[in-house]
């Protein structure tokens, strides 16, 4: 009689290979990515970035073309800054440090081209004082209107859109301090100083445009006020500059025929400095906000400014202070600089 094992024999099963692969390390947020893709992480966002740096460096060369693409980009590119916040957020979402390089160059960029707008440049004093505003055709109280311009002490006072039942009005509620003004259709001019040689400047059909030169006690001082003709954005003609551009050339005509060493450009100029429509009239002037103002100075429209189309630019005077003044019944804020005579 044999004895029995106490267990049964093992039974022949397949063999189990061990897989001698290393295991990825996890971490707290899961397993790690591959080493490709921690390095692809973010470079859509970096490329974006960079794209975003290149226009902003180079928007001079974006067409201009029927629809006036580049001015249109211009008018409002200091509000491009506002797309840096949410490339920078996407960047640390990411947690690419390739994407978050890329996110300075645009702000590099913008701060470039848009720094020196925040930086306070106005200084104290001034002898001459400069106050222009687009009180609106449709104002319902242009007396009321003139008595803010007129508290602020300016020795000068351009209007522009000045309808022809506001003028009496507008006037009056000037009188007595500014006893010399002119009026050539819708831009009018007031003044402490005599003036002499007023007279329309053609830049349009209808009159748009005045010259005229200030006695002051320093001497001659030149002053232009011009109302540019009116643009409009839309689908199918796109940014409509054509007849705004036409008047700023003969505007800058008429200035650069000036023989006055000291010369004063005002107004609503329907367009900002940085659009190159405007460049004939810029053209060796200094703009009071760029030299001596304090932020961007937006003027239009009055609730929520977006863009400064008003402006007062200088030849042969030095700027020490630009602001904008308080809105008023118009849908432009009024403007105010000073200068050394």
């Amino acid at each position: 009689m044999h004895d029995q094992p106490d267990h049964d024999p093992p039974v022949a099963g397949p063999a189990v290979i061990q897989d001698e692969r290393p295991v990825p390390r996890s971490g707290a947020d899961g397993p790690a990515a591959p080493p490709r893709a921690v390095r692809r992480r973010g470079v859509r966002t970096a490329v974006l970035a960079a794209l975003y740096a290149a226009v902003l460096i180079a928007h001079p060369l974006i067409p201009n073309g029927s629809h006036r693409s580049g001015s249109l980009v211009e008018t409002f590119l200091p509000w491009s800054g506002l797309a840096i916040p949410p490339l920078l957020l996407l960047a640390l979402f990411r947690r690419s440090w390739i994407a978050l390089a890329a996110v300075t160059l645009p702000a590099l960029a913008w701060l470039y081209l848009f720094g020196g707008s925040l930086v306070d440049k106005r200084e104290k004093g001034g002898e001459l004082i400069v106050v222009s505003h687009n009180i609106g055709a449709d104002n319902p109280d242009p007396a009321g209107a003139a008595r803010r311009l007129a508290d602020t002490g300016a020795q000068v006072i351009a209007v522009q859109e000045l309808a022809p039942g506001a003028r009496e009005t507008f006037h009056q509620a000037l009188a007595p301090r500014y006893r010399h003004h002119t009026v050539q259709g819708g831009v009018g001019l007031w003044s402490t100083y005599p003036m002499t040689g007023a007279e329309p400047v053609d830049i349009m059909p209808w009159p748009r445009a005045l010259r005229a030169t200030l006695d002051t006690p320093k001497g001659d001082v030149t002053v232009f006020v011009a109302h540019l003709a009116s643009v409009r954005v839309t689908p199918a003609s796109g940014f409509t500059t054509d007849r705004r551009d036409a008047a700023a050339r003969l505007l800058a005509e008429a200035v650069d025929r000036e023989r006055s060493e000291r010369t004063l450009l005002v107004g609503d100029f329907n367009g900002t400095v940085a659009d190159r429509g405007l460049a004939p009239v810029l053209r060796g002037m200094k703009a009071a906000q760029e030299t001596a103002g304090d932020g961007f100075g937006f003027t239009w429209p009055a609730r929520m400014p977006v863009a400064r189309i008003d402006h007062i630019l200088a030849r042969g005077l030095r700027p020490v202070s630009a602001r904008t003044l308080p809105a008023t019944a118009s849908d432009h804020l009024p403007v105010s600089a000073s200068f050394t005579l």
